[in-house]
Formats: C-alpha cells, sequence, structure tokens
C-alpha cells in the first residue's frame, strides 16, 4: 500500500512514517518546512520528502492519504483530495486501527515532559529486555529512532492533547486506548485551540475515562488541575508521585524522590517512605527527577522490577533537542532545548543553573508556539528567564506582538533581536569563555545552533585559541 502523509516533518507524523515504512507500506510524505532533525531520520529510512504541497504529488493517487493537523482547508493537496474523493484519515486514527488495537499501551500526557517521560518509559522497557514498540514526538539518544514496532505486546507513545485534524477536533490522545497512563502535569496551553483550562480538562478527562479498570494512572500528587480532572470521575486505580526535598515531600504519595544533589543529578527512590535505591545520572532538574520517577512506576506496571528500573535510568541518555549538548568552543558550551512554554523556560533555565552554580548562562529564545505567537503568555515570559544572566529575545516572523513589551519587564539584562545573522554577531562578540549559552525554539530557528559553533570557532581560531570539537 502506498501511503502519503501532508505535514510528514512533524514530530509526531514523522514518527508515524517510520512506523508504516516498518509496517511494509510504500511511504511518501510532503511539508512546507523541511529541517533536522525529523528530516533526517526520515531520509535515513528511505522515505521520500516533498518540499511544499503542490497537488502534482497526489499523482498517480495514493492509497490511503494520512492528514497532519496542521493541514487546513485551503491547503492544496487537502482541496485536490477532497475534490477528487481520495481516501483519507488523520495520524492517530490510522495509528489506532492499524497498530494500536491490540496493543498494550503505556501513553504519557500533560504540557510538559511528555518526550523525554515517554523515552524514558521506552528505554526502561528495552533495558528489561521487553522490546517495547514506541512512538515519540523527539529522536531518543538511546534508539536509533522516533519510533518502531517492537516485538512485544507493549507500546509506549505520547500522548499529545493537540487536535487531530482539520476534520476531527478530539485531542490525538483519545484514539490511543491507553492501559497506563501517565498525567505529568497541567497547565493552559495551545490558545489557538482551547479557550480556557476547563476546556483542556475536559480533553483530559476524555481520556481518563477510556482507562480500563484494570489499568493505572500515574500522576504527581497536589497538582490542583490534574486533580480537578480525576474529581470528574475515574474507574481506574490511581499511583500518586511526589518529588522533592524531605520537607517538601507528599506524604500521601505511595512512591517519592528525593534529591540529593539540587541540580537532580543524584536522588533516591522511596516507596511508601522507604528507600528502594538511587539513581545517579547525566539528567538535571527537578522536572526531569519527575519524569524519571513516573517512567520507573509505569514501567513497573508492566513487570520491570523497581531496582531494574533504577539501573536502567542511570544509563539514559537523553532526547535529541531536550538540554541538548551541541558543542562546545573555549569553554562556550551551546545547548538546544525545545522549551515553548514559560513554564518549561524556567525548569530548563533552573536546571543548568543548578548544574553550574555561579558560571554565566546565556538564554536566546525564540517564542514560536501557536500560543506564544497569539500573546498569551507575554505577562509571565520576562519571569520565566529571571535565572540567565542574559536574555536575547528573538522576534520571529508572524509574531503577532512585540517583545519590546518583554523587554521592558526583564529584571536580567535583555536584548530584542529581530535577525538571526546579528544574534550570532552579538555571541560571538559578547559571549565570554566558560559561559552556558541555552538556544530554546520549538522549530529550527534558522539552523542558528550550527551556525553559532562556527562563528565561535572561525572567532577563537582566529585570536589564536585552540578550539574543542563540536559533539
Amino acid at each position: 500500500m502506498h501511503v502519503h502523509i501532508l505535514g510528514i516533518c512533524g514530530t509526531f507524523m514523522g514518527s508515524l512514517a517510520v512506523l508504516a515504512k516498518e509496517l511494509g507500506h510504500r511511504v511518501s510524505g510532503s511539508d512546507a518546512n523541511v529541517y533536522p532533525p525529523m528530516s533526517t531520520q526520515l531520509e535515513q529510512q528511505g522515505i521520500n520528502l516533498i518540499e511544499g504541497y503542490d497537488p502534482a504529488q497526489l499523482e498517480p493517487a495514493p492509497d490511503m492519504i494520512i492528514v497532519g493537523n496542521a493541514m487546513t482547508r485551503g491547503n492544496p493537496c487537502v482541496e485536490a483530495m477532497l475534490a477528487r474523493g481520495l481516501p483519507y484519515t488523520s495520524g492517530p486514527q490510522w495509528l489506532s486501527d492499524n497498530l494500536l488495537r491490540d496493543k498494550w499501551v503505556l501513553a504519557v500526557a500533560g504540557t510538559h515532559g511528555k518526550t523525554t517521560t515517554a523515552t524514558m518509559l521506552a528505554w526502561l522497557l528495552e533495558f528489561a529486555d521487553m522490546s517495547p514498540g514506541f512512538l515519540i514526538g523527539g529522536i531518543p539518544k538511546n534508539f536509533d529512532r522516533s519510533a518502531r514496532l517492537g516485538g512485544s505486546p507493549f507500546f509506549v507513545i505520547e500522548a499529545d492533547e493537540y487536535d487531530t485534524a482539520f476534520f476531527d477536533k478530539r485531542s490525538k490522545f483519545v484514539h490511543y486506548h491507553p492501559r497506563t497512563l501517565i498525567l505529568n502535569n497541567l497547565e493552559f496551553d495551545h490558545g489557538d485551540i482551547f479557550d480556557d483550562l476547563a476546556a483542556i480538562q475536559r480533553q483530559f478527562h476524555h481520556l481518563v475515562r477510556i482507562v480500563p479498570a484494570n489499568g493505572q494512572v500515574i500522576l504527581p500528587a497536589g497538582v490542583a488541575a490534574l486533580d480537578q480532572v480525576i474529581e470528574q470521575g475515574c474507574w481506574t486505580p490511581l499511583m500518586k508521585t511526589s518529588v522533592g526535598q524531605d520537607a517538601s515531600l507528599d506524604v500521601t504519595a505511595e512512591w517519592q524522590a528525593r534529591l540529593l544533589q539540587d541540580d537532580g543529578s543524584e536522588f533516591e527512590v522511596l516507596h511508601r517512605g522507604e528507600v528502594v535505591g538511587t539513581v545517579r545520572w547525566q539528567m538535571t532538574g527537578l522536572h526531569s527527577v519527575n519524569n524519571g520517577l513516573m517512567a520507573l512506576v509505569a514501567a513497573r506496571h508492566v513487570g520491570v522490577q523497581i531496582a531494574h528500573g533504577i539501573e536502567g535510568l542511570c544509563q539514559f541518555r537523553g532526547v535529541k533537542r531536550r538540554m541538548e549538548l551541541i558543542g562546545e568552543v573555549a569553554g562556550i558550551r551551546v545547548y538546544d532545548d525545545f522549551a515553548h512554554h514559560p513554564t518549561a523556560i524556567e525548569t530548563t533555565l533552573q536546571g543548568i543553573r543548578a548544574q553550574v552554580n555561579d558560571a554565566p548562562v546565556i538564554a536566546v529564545i525564540e517564542p514560536r508556539s501557536n500560543t506564544m505567537r497569539m500573546g498569551m503568555h507575554r505577562q509571565t515570559l520576562a519571569a520565566s528567564a529571571r535565572l540567565a544572566d542574559k536574555v536575547y529575545w528573538y522576534q520571529p516572523a508572524g509574531l503577532e506582538w512585540s517583545l519590546q513589551d518583554v523587554i521592558d519587564s526583564c529584571k536580567n539584562p535583555a536584548t530584542l533581536v529581530r535577525d538571526t545573522s546579528d544574534l550570532i554577531q552579538q555571541l560571538v562578540t559578547e559571549v565570554q569563555p566558560g559561559s552556558h549559552i541555552v538556544i530554546m525554539s520549538n522549530g529550527g530557528f534558522d539552523g542558528i545552533h550550527l551556525c553559532l559553533i562556527e562563528a565561535l570557532q572561525q572567532q577563537y581560531q582566529n585570536d589564536g585559541v585552540e578550539c574543542d570539537e563540536s559533539i
């Protein structure tokens, strides 16, 4: 069967393409913006990528068109598909019909941390020789791809609350029918499709309603937004977690993670108040500890012993674009992070600040998500970056409001930049050896990461400084 995917370079659709290829289908696809790391993965899998939406790509007609949720009426391929009566479906529906129906699905939902937690969970099952299938909205470093069929009934999936398609406005995750469900956290996001937090909570409750009574719902204790979802009705056993120092741990949580290092690089795992093991890993930040504990508990639900899971976490290598160290030049370290929400920006900077102490931390932020573009988080953006020694705010094309409002609210030094070439030049000129540059965007950001590394190498080579290799 020839499957053609519209919007193939999205994190979900790109992973779906890998699964369709593994199932034996001939897979092609198109997108308006083709950029790494997803484009690289697809090319490595031998999947034909087409730039743009010329309807000629539908000749001859595919057997099935899978429509990404970024596609809208008016898109040339969408209009041609509808006019010609070609068969089509959404990505989540295709996945449900062709793969998930006979699987034990372990789903990870929440505003933040879905990609990393799902990756951790898939890795823990892999480390336990359970050969899970998975679909993850990122490129996990412990695997060579973002999705695979696996060799067991277990399938781990990143469960996104965004809508399914222009013809199906339900959240994607209601198609997955999980038996093990992680609810990491819940905040207002996706202001382009949700009016308020209550609207998102309704979708989360639709998800909770379809988890069977012999399944498990795992969530942090004391998160009001999630508690309100559960109060609407839950027919599945709950397992609660808590993370922090002794005084901040919630005693009602059956599973707890107690920090041994402020940066989260070492923590004890407790079950009903008793220490059952210690994790020492390369991850940092309280949010990473929370993600790790959630993954441990979910893996336990399908038979992974906690001691074995802890050993697996210690070997977890992370996910591309989640505080990924891109390179180091003359002691200047450059990181790539997917932060798309003020809370994500804040937790990312908290993690690196705890790790590097007083070393200079430079944040480079592109507010690119649909919610950011609409200005719905503009009042909290300045405070979210307060732990950086300096912030470069990049005003992308299409942002509906001026970032100057954020600059004026910043308590730390902040600069507004509108051109990536100018931004790179400012960074090369102003940033000193020993600094940590954290670039945050949920898009390609004009390839600034590697361009900055190259510019730094050229600058310091010209100055006679021996440069380190890119990571």
